[in-house]
């Protein structure tokens, strides 16, 4: 819980709508994300990266039940039992977060969305099956959705520290379009066809929002807690749109108050229909 609260706060507050015997397997896939996901902040290197990343796998795949000495890894894998959560899903979040290591560009729509499909919406479905393993199957598409439309905001809150360290998200037909390319884009102001790639990103993440919106009002009670950090992106891609809080200047933010009445406003009453 710790962890989790201290680096992924949003993920941190959704989980305490949560039943309470659910919450510790909740904690604990979210700090394992939490924990691979600044492997590149912690690890400088891309090949000692590959390694911790690596480390994880064996882990994760290791039929003993001999403890790791790592608290959070220990925590996951007893998540992964009690729960039978597949190895599989582990194994492919863990690959996709090898491209974070490296400065090579995001070559298409497609390949960002496969991203975001083995990461964020991988992380959702998950933890709706450890909430509710009958009823999450039949909301396998809407947790892609789902986590497309909060990994592409996440990407464009994270602009300003990518740009910084020369690594490009955003996915180079998206910057062809826009008259750029992703060397451009990370230098200095990002050329002239910057905020035309940003306006096109929030427009992406929109999209898998509204068709996650349009689904969301059958999301039954009992998973409404793995879905309800997208109660936050909505407002969030608002925020962005607005000429001062551009992604490219710095990351759009909002109160914790604010973050309460919309996490408690849709954990109470789920998404009404559009």
């Amino acid at each position: 819980m710790d962890a989790v609260r201290a680096s992924d706060h949003d993920r941190y507050l959704s989980a305490l709508y949560a039943p309470a015997d659910k919450r510790d397997a909740l904690f604990s896939l979210y700090a394992f994300n939490a924990e691979i996901a600044s492997v590149r902040d912690r690890i400088h290197e891309p090949l000692p990266g590959e390694v911790r990343l690596q480390w994880w796998r064996d882990v994760i795949a290791a039929e003993n039940d001999a403890e790791t000495g790592h608290p959070i890894a220990d925590a996951l894998r007893a998540t992964i039992s009690a729960n039978r959560l597949p190895k599989t899903a582990f194994d492919n979040m863990l690959e996709a977060r090898i491209f974070d290591l490296y400065d090579d560009p995001m070559p298409s729509r497609t390949d960002l969305e496969g991203y975001c499909g083995e990461t964020a919406a991988a992380l959702i479905q998950l933890a709706a099956m450890m909430l509710d393993p009958q009823e999450a199957p039949r909301f396998a598409d809407l947790a892609g959705r789902a986590g497309c439309a909060q990994a592409i905001t996440g990407l464009l809150l994270l602009l300003p520290l990518h740009r910084r360290r020369g690594q490009c998200f955003v996915p180079a037909d998206i910057l062809a379009a826009a008259g750029s390319s992703s060397e451009e884009f990370v230098i200095g102001e990002g050329g002239p066809g910057a905020q035309r790639a940003v306006a096109a990103m929030i427009a992406l993440a929109r999209d898998h929002l509204g068709a996650f919106e349009r689904g969301a009002p059958a999301l039954p009670a009992s998973l409404r807690p793995a879905f309800l950090p997208l109660a936050l992106t909505r407002a969030y891609l608002g925020r962005m749109e607005k000429t001062e809080q551009s992604p490219l200047g710095g990351a759009a933010k909002l109160s914790t108050l604010r973050k309460h009445w919309l996490l408690l406003r849709h954990a109470s009453r789920g998404w009404t229909p559009l």
